[in-house]
């Protein structure tokens, strides 16, 4: 019979303390987007007016459509090309597949200005105009990364022996694959799509560099909100885009830590 062992009081604070100085911003954040006055700073009532301001602005709407389409295009091409890669390095002999897998975590390590950088010199050299679809190549770039590592981590704790059976009893590769394969796969699948659309959704840096005229997406709008004037409508919107975000956070980690099948 196993016990659970009590944690010494101070570990609990201290980590209490963390957590506080993690999200005390956040909850800050929230609470002032129902705030009465058009001062942030100072707290004067509990309005939703801040939240229906939001269906008023055009350039708000018109933003999140293209964060939607954006987000939506490049997690369902990522997400292929990630699910495949995965399977490619995890399933098949490669020459110098310690250098394969390497080259998958670098646009994860490398810093956000500098995949920017090198995305927009690719798109000029090769004559391509900035804008939604230079967007869309630029967030495949970074997510089919996110993707490979997400199923790569299912993959490793699959049974290969249910895909032999298949094939055994007559069913040829493809029907294997997806009567198979996809079934065990499908919670690591949605785990990286959801991962994806995530970090297409939030992302700045690489898009303020790769967009063209027209074409900015929603944090791009709020970061030009913020320069202008500060209103707790931009409270409002954030707090939008952080329940969304968290919530498909949490619904990846929980699709990651689902029982893998045996």
């Amino acid at each position: 019979m196993t016990t659970t062992r009590r944690l010494p009081a101070w570990i609990i604070a201290v980590t209490g303390m963390v957590y506080f100085f993690l999200h005390a911003p956040m909850l800050v954040l929230v609470i002032f987007s129902f705030n009465d006055s058009k001062f942030s700073t100072e707290w004067s009532g509990f309005t939703l007016h801040w939240y229906t301001r939001l269906l008023e602005r055009d350039d708000i709407l018109v933003a999140l459509q293209r964060s939607l389409l954006v987000g939506g295009a490049s997690t369902v091409i990522s997400t292929v090309l990630g699910t495949l890669l995965a399977m490619g390095l995890a399933r098949h002999r490669l020459t110098a597949r310690t250098v394969l897998e390497g080259l998958v975590y670098v646009p994860v390590v490398t810093p956000e200005i500098v995949c920017g950088i090198s995305l927009l010199l690719l798109f000029v050299a090769m004559g391509i105009p900035l804008g939604t679809g230079t967007i869309i190549l630029a967030h495949v770039a970074f997510n089919i990364s996110y993707v490979t590592v997400v199923v790569r981590a299912r993959l490793e704790g699959m049974d290969q022996s249910l895909e032999e059976a298949a094939m055994i009893l007559g069913a040829d590769e493809w029907t294997t694959f997806w009567r198979v394969t996809v079934p065990q796969l499908w919670p690591g699948i949605l785990s990286g799509a959801l991962l994806a659309f995530t970090m297409s959704f939030d992302d700045f840096v690489i898009t303020s560099l790769v967009s063209g005229p027209g074409t900015a997406t929603l944090p791009i709008v709020v970061y030009g909100m913020v320069r202008k004037n500060i209103e707790p409508s931009i409270n409002a919107i954030s707090t939008i885009v952080l329940v969304v975000t968290t919530t498909l956070i949490y619904v990846s980690d929980r699709l990651t830590r689902s029982p893998k099948p045996s």
